[in-house]
């Protein structure tokens, strides 16, 4: 026979479980605040049903385990606000009083969210933890579509597409365990920067026409950002900067960017393979002096090559569109620690590999080199390191021209 005090705890946990959860509709209140303001603190779902909602301040939740539901596009939120506050604002209410204040499990899917140069950012989450974002359309704002900040335990951005926003489609700041797929992004100022975080994973996403860089990681380690197409950066693709260590960033397309694809400004421990760089107007990959002790193998750097001797966009066509050009690896002075093996470059402007001033600990072998060097004087090796101590370039294929 179980004891009473067992028998009590069980029948109060089984009372928990079968509770009803509280639903809000909406459409019964005078305004949206309203509808927020009438979850309990136990949280619940709040229903928003089609229509236009224009609002001028911004809409607060404060309640944690809340799930905030629309209909799909034809819930269309429209911050007027002028001052430069945010559409949504996610946060404790007593944070200011208390710095540990968290709100744990808020959700908001399946609405879209607009705003104007004047307003701030669509969606403004602080000390949320395993915020969960899905489904949520963000555009035309005059700060970043989305900002996590301080969302430490596991949030998850599916799903959205974030457009024409005056800063970037997503910015993260000290998050953890940070899920960012199947996302679009375009014409934002940078499509994503995560700065003080740890364990990004960012697979899956689409970039495309972005008026600066698309994603920026800075101060983060271990992470992996695979599979991604990214697509014609006014900047550069994709930037690892101050301190980021032990990063994966594998099996991305990187097409038709003015400045360049990878950028290893600060970055160690780090792996870049089988991405593929076509288009990178002034480099594909750039490793910079400090960062140190990394590998670039597996990947494909080209031009618009499509076969039997023809180019899809030559190099003499007018337009931005049509200019050809392939770059290759440029090693900034004083590189370290580096091995670049089992590449193929192809079809470019410029050389394969190229560095100016000294480099140590560098290994190049096992690469294909063809049709390289275009606008480089005849007879410079396509394959040019910096000098000194402990490089290596062995077993390299240098096709004839």
């Amino acid at each position: 026979m179980k004891p009473l005090s067992l028998l009590v705890a069980i029948a109060f946990h089984t009372l928990v479980a079968v509770s009803p959860a509280t639903t809000v509709d909406a459409s019964k209140f005078p305004n949206l605040q309203a509808a927020l303001d009438a979850v309990p603190e136990a949280g619940g779902l709040v229903s928003i049903p089609p229509g236009l909602y224009e609002i001028t301040q911004p809409l607060r939740v404060k309640t944690g385990d809340t799930r905030i539901v629309g209909s799909g596009a034809a819930t269309h939120i429209q911050n007027k606000n002028e001052e430069g506050a945010p559409a949504f604002i996610l946060r404790p209410a007593n944070l200011d009083e208390d710095k540990k204040a968290r709100l744990w499990r808020i959700q908001m899917a399946d609405l879209r969210i607009s705003g104007s140069e004047k307003s701030g950012d669509g969606i403004f989450a602080e000390c949320i933890q395993e915020i969960y974002l899905e489904g949520v359309s963000i555009d035309h704002h005059g700060g970043h579509g989305i900002q996590l900040k301080s969302c430490f335990e596991d949030p998850r951005i599916a799903d959205c597409i974030l457009t024409y926003n005056k800063k970037c489609g997503i910015e993260l700041f000290d998050c953890h365990d940070i899920v960012v797929n199947a996302n679009h992004f375009e014409e934002n100022q940078d499509a994503l920067r995560c700065a003080d975080c740890f364990n990004l994973c960012m697979n899956g996403n689409n970039i495309d026409d972005h008026l600066g860089n698309g994603i920026l990681i800075e101060n983060t380690y271990g992470s992996v950002v695979s599979g991604n197409m990214i697509e014609e950066c006014n900047g550069t693709a994709l930037i690892l900067d101050r301190d980021c260590y032990g990063i994966t960033l594998s099996a991305n397309v990187i097409a038709h960017h003015l400045e360049g694809g990878i950028d290893l400004r600060d970055a160690c421990g780090c792996t870049l393979s089988a991405n593929t760089f076509t288009i990178a107007h002034r480099f594909s990959v750039r490793v910079a002096a400090a960062s140190e002790r990394n590998t670039i193998t597996g990947n494909t750097f080209c031009n618009t090559y499509i076969g039997a001797g023809q180019d899809k966009r030559p190099a003499e066509a007018k337009t931005p569109m049509g200019i050809d050009e392939g770059t290759g690896i440029l090693l900034e002075n004083g590189v370290n620690g580096l091995v670049i093996t089992g590449n193929t470059f192809s079809g470019l402007s410029t050389e394969a590999i190229w560095g100016e001033g000294e480099g140590k600990n560098l290994l190049v072998n096992g690469n294909l080199c063809m049709d390289c060097g275009r606008k480089i004087a005849k007879g410079k090796p396509w394959l040019r390191l910096p000098e000194g101590p402990s490089v290596l370039l062995k077993d390299n294929l240098i096709a004839a021209p």
